[in-house]
């Protein structure tokens, strides 16, 4: 029946896309059309049959239908009805496997790497349970006037380029705040003002790094690392990740890294915490090859037991570590504000590159950004964010309960906001992620994280962005499916 194709397919381009109903209900007739489901001479339904079985306003049908018209797609005879042209290209139906291959053909061997792997839509960490992400704790009204404000005093600097590593006042917020909640020995000047972790990544692999160059990076790995890798042409190494973090062993050594990836505080995805004597090892190995490290400190904020942990930065004494962190889960992901600490022999050439490669500007978000730090706002706001998540992590913890035991445990519970449940080797954990979708729920198999490893089996469940009656509804849900997989193993 047409209304239920045309249904199935808008209801696909309203996932891809958020284009208006009229535009939906024009693309879906169009493939139709293409595609060969609508033949050439095909009478249609009236306008008013479609508004009737479609249940749209008669104004969108008749939009789509003009469309078509106008585009040649249709004809209308009066007293006859509105048919399907007879001279619709026969060169243009194609297939979605004719478009992907040819997509995938015109991109370069790195472009389809890049597009087909480790892709984030299937391993972002997002909210187990269904519904949107909560982002209540957020003051947006507060937020609004500081940027209204920057914008109404039109600064001409503020519409321009950013040549200097950002603006000043929030490059002093950064700088004030690593020194005192992270240990981080730096001076405002060594503070560049990025995108995100994904830009200062970037930028560290262009400049750091030559094409071929190794890169050693933790197994299981966070995907936009790999990701910046992969595009900036090194060759990855993986090192596998233990309860003490990245272990490094002697046939890691025999190939040498330029960079070193890392996030000591609290591993992504499985949560382990660097020891201090493995943060040495990794400082000296850094020492001994010349190599540059890249400490990744995208959740620090969120630690909710056990004593503070301190950077891979403040142990370093040899101006090796290039420090980087993001606002996104302190206030909202789509702030898109992070900042880079380079070694201070590297800051002319870093904010250079950085002006010349990426063109950065946001002044007034920056500035609004500075002031809510300096205000107090941001202190504020995430003493009520970490009490929030701290909510929300126990109630998890809680319903998960039930299926821990030899065969499940959690690992990286104590920080962040997601955590890490670890199963035994031989559970298929991508097969159990899909049964839990089924399910409507959210979460990411350890093993698709991983780069050579084999035995690494788990879950990665997020919890930052769920509500907590989501969490506490739905969390015996997804505790009764784990234990029902792992009675399989009994």
């Amino acid at each position: 029946m047409l209304s239920e194709l045309l249904l199935t397919e808008m209801a696909r381009l309203s996932q891809q896309d958020n284009m208006p109903l009229h535009r939906q209900l024009y693309e879906a007739m169009r493939r139709a059309i293409l595609d060969g489901k609508l033949a050439a001479g095909d009478r249609l339904p009236s306008s008013r049959e479609l508004t009737q079985d479609l249940k749209l306003s008669r104004n969108t049908v008749v939009a789509a239908l003009n469309q078509l018209g106008v585009e040649g797609y249709l004809i209308s005879r009066v007293g006859s009805g509105t048919f399907v042209r007879d001279n619709v290209p026969k060169a243009q139906v194609r297939t979605e496997q004719t478009r992907a291959s040819t997509a995938e053909a015109a991109l370069s061997k790195r472009g389809s790497a890049l597009s087909t792997t480790f892709c984030a839509t299937q391993l972002e960490v997002q909210p187990f349970t269904p519904g949107l992400a909560d982002f209540s704790a957020f003051p947006v009204a507060l937020w609004q006037r500081l940027q209204n404000k920057h914008w109404r005093m039109t600064y001409p600097e503020m519409l321009d380029y950013s040549y200097c590593g950002g603006h000043a006042p929030l490059r002093r917020a950064v700088t004030d705040y690593l020194r005192v909640f992270r240990s981080v020995p730096l001076e405002v000047d060594q503070v560049i003002i990025t995108s995100g972790t994904q830009q200062s990544l970037e930028l560290c692999a262009q400049l750091l790094g030559d094409f071929g160059d190794t890169v050693w990076l933790e197994d299981p790995a966070y995907w936009g690392a790999i990701k910046a890798f992969m595009a900036t042409g090194l060759r990855l190494h993986p090192v596998k990740v233990d309860e003490h973090g990245m272990a490094p062993g002697p046939a890691d050594e025999r190939k040498a890294p330029r960079l070193i990836y890392t996030t000591p505080s609290h591993q992504y995805p499985t949560g382990a915490v660097m020891s201090l004597q493995r943060r040495q090892q990794i400082l000296s190995i850094a020492s001994v090859h010349n190599a540059w490290i890249l400490e990744d400190d995208y959740d620090s904020e969120f630690r909710f037991s056990g004593p503070p942990l301190s950077s891979l930065a403040g142990l370093d004494q040899d101006q090796r570590v290039l420090y980087m962190g993001s606002f996104s889960k302190v206030l909202y992901p789509g702030l898109k504000l992070g900042y880079l600490v380079v070694p201070k022999r590297l800051v002319g050439a870093f904010k250079q590159a950085h002006y010349d490669l990426n063109r950065p500007g946001q002044m007034p978000l920056q500035a609004a950004l500075a002031e809510f730090i300096e205000l107090g706002h941001f202190a504020s706001s995430l003493r009520r964010a970490r009490h929030s998540y701290a909510e929300r992590r126990h109630c998890l913890l809680a319903a998960l309960q039930p299926c821990l035991g030899q065969l499940a445990q959690i690992t990286g519970a104590e920080q962040g906001l997601h955590l890490c449940l670890r199963l035994p080797q031989v559970v298929d954990d991508k097969a159990l992620a899909l049964r839990i979708g089924d399910l409507g729920l959210t979460v990411r198999a350890l093993s698709a994280y991983c780069l050579e490893r084999t035995d690494a089996k788990g879950l990665v469940i997020g919890y930052g962005y769920a509500p907590l009656a989501d969490i506490a509804r739905y969390g015996p849900v997804l505790a009764k499916a784990i234990s029902a997989d792992l009675a399989r193993l009994a």
